[in-house]
This record gives structure tokens, sequence and C-alpha cells, in this order.
């Protein structure tokens, strides 16, 4: 019995995963933020796009 618990405790076989798990949570928490942030600038690109275009005459006269 005592020697099971010492190959059980000197088996790390499964650490790899826990890190390969944490590492890609973390690359996946990453891209929503990356995603929210690029969704915001656009958003406020598309708004000052529309603001600037409202008021521009295509005829090229006047404002």
């Amino acid at each position: 019995m005592i020697k099971f618990f010492k190959n059980f405790r000197n088996d790390d076989s499964g650490a790899v995963t826990v890190d390969w798990v944490v590492l890609t949570a973390a690359v996946a928490a990453l891209g929503g933020v990356v995603y929210t942030a690029i969704q915001d600038g656009a958003s406020d690109l598309t708004s000052n796009t529309n603001t600037f275009m409202d008021g521009k005459n295509p005829n090229g006269t006047g404002t």
C-alpha cells in the first residue's frame, strides 16, 4: 500500500493537462476582451462616420 502512495505522489502525468487547460482559458478570455474592444471601436467609428456624412452634400455644394 505504501508503494502505491509513493507511485501516486510521483506520478505527474496529469499536470501537463492542467497547464494546457489554464492556458486555453487565458487565451479564450483574452480573445473575449479583444473582441469587445474591437466591437466598441467599430461602433464608435460607424457613429462618427455617420455624423460626418450627414452634413455633406453629394453635389459638392454647401454643407
